[in-house]
């Protein structure tokens, strides 16, 4: 006699992302795991007394969002700061701070994300002399929506530390005034850490800013306000339909938190969580990574890969470039590490058999680091690593195939390119320059040159919502008509979200499609995605998300 499932849906438009069976009407699932795909008539008598039935009622049903980049800590943390997206001018900059300030009377330090650099106009960047103008008697800091730059008033910069400057190591800058104080722009992440440390919530940003350890080890308190962070953002993810992530910063203390989660039966999705190495660490730091992936290799908490950063960010001219910015003709940005150390350490994580991710921005940072992953191979011999580079905003015709070549994974955001989604056109386009823009967020050249493509969000850089960043993809337009355009098709995208998202993080074997024996995790949208138009994608919903055959979320019972 055949299993009975625990749960079934029949009636639904299930796009599988299994080439040997593309679509189906009716999943069943047994023990966390898909018991069965087909047609009604073939699941229905999967079904027993105590089985749980949903009916598809004509949605669709895909397979688990695999958020392959985010940061789920800080990102979770900020959901409650001031969100100042779409805000420009100082009028409206000013009228959103003070009210926040206003419904705030005792937070004593006031913080707020995703402000434009343009916020003040085209011509104009912030200086603390326009947040003092807007909050004189309150610490208060805004971060830029790629999370590279902050921009701090006086009082914020006193309570840092920072107001006269401070030594800092390459790619990072406190940016100073003519009065030989900081002028309130802080570009990367060395220069505003003091600044964030002073919001209390400076844990949830660890893994990023240090990727160490707390120090002092926090309270039982102070460990359970953490878990309840951390349990917010899981609960976000899943509300998105995301039923595995990436996360793209993290330490033990990350890890040991999901685990704690996890044995309270609250973990609602899957998570791995690299060893972040930092530019000052040493390379035995790397004994640390090699730990952390010999301890968390579950399918639900796992961690494996090293997180580096090779460059910044174009807005702030961080990013490394091989010819000069288009609007700053003397100069490259710098990398954060040394080309001849980077290419050490690549050879080092790789003969300890981790995966690397780094976040490469500019051209020149995409191809030192393709670069490193050569000698990596050459060093160590080929294997399947699948080793990442993060972002990918601007590359070169000649490093396009190379990712083929080496065997590289593009890990790719919907939501970034300027005029896509959220973030304007300028002045990110006229920085990266003209002659370069055919080369910038290449996702579909790079497909058709046979890279694997992942895509993600960034969260909390951009929207989580992967529904928003599947109409991104679809609809995304050049931004002259002589340029080639780099949309997705529909089951392009939601491939890249699933199944290669899924082989991104080695995964593949057991999730990212829906075929028997895989594990159950699953989205139901609110409508069927193939009956609307590209435009309308983001006017869906998620109405449940599944991971692991139990119920993460469902928009009937939740507020």
């Amino acid at each position: 006699m055949a299993a009975l499932a625990d749960l079934i849906v029949t009636g639904a438009n299930i796009l599988t992302m299994d080439a040997d069976q593309p679509t189906a009407s009716a999943i069943a699932v047994a023990n966390g795991r898909i018991l069965a795909v087909g047609s009604d008539a073939e699941i229905e008598p999967l079904a027993g007394p105590e089985t749980r039935r949903i009916a598809g009622e004509g949605r669709s049903l895909l397979p688990g969002f695999v958020e392959s980049h985010l940061h789920l800590f800080s990102g979770a943390a900020e959901l409650d700061d001031l969100h100042l997206t779409h805000v420009h001018g100082l009028d409206a900059l000013t009228r959103e701070v003070r009210n926040y300030a206003a419904a705030h009377p005792d937070a004593p330090f006031l913080m707020a994300q995703h402000a434009d650099y343009a916020v003040i106009s085209q011509s104009e960047r912030v200086t603390r002399h326009h947040l003092d103008a807007i909050l004189p008697d309150r610490p208060f800091a805004m971060m830029a929506a790629d999370h590279h730059t902050v921009w701090a008033n006086t009082l914020a910069l006193e309570a840092a530390g920072i107001l006269h400057g401070r030594r800092l190591g390459p790619g990072n800058e406190i940016v100073m005034g003519d009065d030989s104080l900081a002028l309130g722009e802080l570009r990367e992440f060395e220069a505003f850490a003091s600044v964030l440390m002073l919001t209390g919530k400076g844990r949830a940003g660890l893994g990023l800013s240090t990727g160490g350890e707390p120090d002092p080890l926090p309270s039982p308190e102070e460990r359970e306000a953490d878990r309840a962070i951390l349990r917010k953002g899981l609960a976000y993810a899943a509300r998105h339909g995301i039923t595995s992530l990436h996360n793209m910063d993290g330490n033990f203390y990350t890890l040991e938190l999901l685990t704690e989660i996890e044995a309270e039966g609250a973990l609602t999705v899957r998570a791995k969580v690299p060893f972040h190495f930092k530019a000052f660490m040493e390379t035995a730091d790397l004994d640390k990574a090699s730990l952390m992936a010999e301890t968390y290799r579950s399918d639900w908490i796992s961690s494996g890969f090293v997180k580096l950063f090779y460059d910044g960010v174009l807005d702030g001219w961080t990013a490394l470039m091989i010819d000069p910015y288009a609007d700053k003709s003397d100069w490259r940005g710098e990398p954060l590490f040394a080309p001849e150390r980077f290419d050490d350490l690549a050879c080092e994580i790789d003969r300890r058999g981790l995966q690397i991710a780094v976040h490469a921005i500019g051209d020149g940072a995409v191809r030192a680091v393709l670069d490193a992953y050569e000698r990596a191979r050459e060093a160590n011999g080929e294997r399947d690593s699948r080793h990442r580079i993060e972002h990918i905003e601007v590359t070169t015709a000649a490093d396009i195939p190379r990712f083929a070549e080496l065997g590289v994974v593009a890990s790719m955001q919907p939501p970034h390119p300027p005029g896509a989604m959220d973030f304007p056109v300028e002045p990110t386009a006229s920085m990266i320059g003209r002659e370069r823009w055919p080369w910038s967020y290449p996702w579909r050249t790079l497909k058709e040159a046979g890279a694997l493509v992942s895509f993600s969000s960034d969260w909390p850089v951009a929207d989580i919502s992967v529904l928003r960043g599947i109409k991104a993809a679809l609809t995304r337009k050049p931004w002259a008509d002589d340029m080639p355009g780099q949309s997705f098709t529909l089951h392009e995208a939601i491939e890249a979200y699933t199944a290669k998202g899924a082989y991104a993080g080695f995964a593949d074997d057991r999730l990212g499609s829906l075929k028997p024996g895989y594990l159950a995790d699953f989205v139901i949208l609110s409508s069927d995605i193939e009956a609307v138009t590209p435009h309308e994608i983001d006017t869906l919903d998620v109405a449940m998300t599944v991971c692991g055959g139990k119920v993460s979320y469902d928009a009937a019972t939740s507020g």
